[in-house]
């Protein structure tokens, strides 16, 4: 025993007992009460008053009055509200934190709905749409700034302003995650590669090379200009060996499929060297179509281009793709082709490349690739 008389809970150090009115550190006592020594005085550890007692009495080992938990509750309730509560910028008492313990951050005691609850805890007005959002996959403005669409802020004002869609919905609210594998994403309704697996190039194919990826007989190839490089890719349509120019490879197979099918009309445009002089109903026949042996074909657009002694170089641009069709439709029109080059695909042009290299195509390219077919 520390004393005779009151213990912990009795007698006072130096007056004021903790929650009573007796004697104690500086005389007032903390909360209110009628009895009770302080905590080091004279009582022992079983008797005198109670931490939180009304009268003397009972003490954490026994004797006779209130316990601890047999006291009224007015002593602690008045010292929870007698305390000062924090104050936010404004002066205006903070708003308290929920505990998370029942639903979105409700506290089982908390009468608030749930969404004071969720902007409170999270800060964020955009809650709701929130709620369904997976957490796997990397936030769309970190995609789209990765994809070289613009820094990470100014991709921010583009989804802010309703810019952005993501499977075909407009996405308002920042903090959207997306899986870059699978995520179909357009910016001004053109669509935005972000999946880095993903490769698309323009090549300008020579003259004798074969438009193969391989050859068991050994020919010189596009695969031989290709092999090193990571990522297998492949052709999208043909160019014959004679002929020479662009040629796009990619490892995308919906898009390679549209480019060459007939229905999506991309078209392609070539330059070719023609005897001279031409017939000046030549462009209206090629406009309005001629027979060939597998049906009629016509040209989407018709042009000489430069008049040159005993030659002309003439500008064809179709969307037919059958086998040597610009061949066979100038040569059914008295012009056989001496040298042929295709200089565009849709929007993609061959420009500066030199003969046997390659260029990636910049993300404006492959979306206006995209848009050309649909997708």
């Amino acid at each position: 025993m520390r004393a005779a008389g009151g213990g912990r809970d009795g007698g006072g150090r130096g007056g004021s007992s903790r929650d009573g009115d007796g004697g104690g550190r500086g005389g007032a006592p903390r909360t209110g009460g009628s009895g009770g020594a302080s905590r080091g005085g004279g009582a022992s550890r079983g008797g005198g008053a109670s931490r939180g007692g009304v009268s003397g009495g009972g003490s954490r080992g026994g004797g006779t009055g209130a316990s601890r938990s047999g006291g009224t509750r007015g002593a602690d309730q008045s010292r929870r509200s007698a305390s000062s509560e924090p104050l936010g910028r404004d002066g205006a008492p903070a708003p308290r934190r929920a505990s998370r313990t029942v639903g979105y951050g409700k506290s089982a005691t908390d009468d608030r709905p749930y969404q004071d609850v969720w902007e409170e805890e999270e800060g964020d007005p955009n809650w709701a749409a929130k709620l369904d959002e997976p957490k796997e996959g990397e936030r769309l403005q970190k995609v789209l700034a990765a994809a070289g669409i613009g820094s990470r802020r100014a991709c921010e004002d583009l989804i802010e302003q309703g810019r952005v869609s993501v499977d075909g919905k407009v996405v308002t609210v920042q903090g959207k995650r997306v899986d870059p594998l699978t995520a179909v994403i357009h910016v001004d309704g053109q669509r935005v590669i972000v999946d880095d697996r993903m490769v698309y190039m323009a090549f300008n194919k020579p003259t004798g090379v074969l438009s193969t990826m391989s050859d068991d007989k050994g020919r010189l190839n596009i695969g031989d200009y290709v092999q090193d490089r990571e990522v297998r890719v492949f052709h999208v349509g043909r160019l014959d060996a004679e002929s020479e120019g662009l040629l796009l490879l990619t490892n995308d197979g919906a898009l390679a499929h549209r480019l060459t099918h007939p229905s999506y009309g991309v078209l392609k445009t070539y330059l070719a060297e023609v005897p001279g002089p031409m017939h000046s109903d030549v462009k209206k026949r090629l406009l309005e179509g001629v027979e060939l042996e597998d049906g009629p074909v016509k040209v989407d657009d018709f042009r000489v281009v430069d008049n040159l002694p005993g030659r002309l170089l003439v500008e064809v641009t179709i969307h037919e793709g059958r086998k040597h069709v610009v061949r066979r439709l100038l040569e059914e029109v008295g012009h056989p082709v001496s040298r042929l080059v295709r200089t565009a695909i849709g929007p993609i042009q061959l420009a500066n490349i030199k003969p046997g290299k390659a260029r990636h195509l910049s993300q404006a390219e492959i979306g206006q690739l995209h848009s050309q077919v649909g997708l």
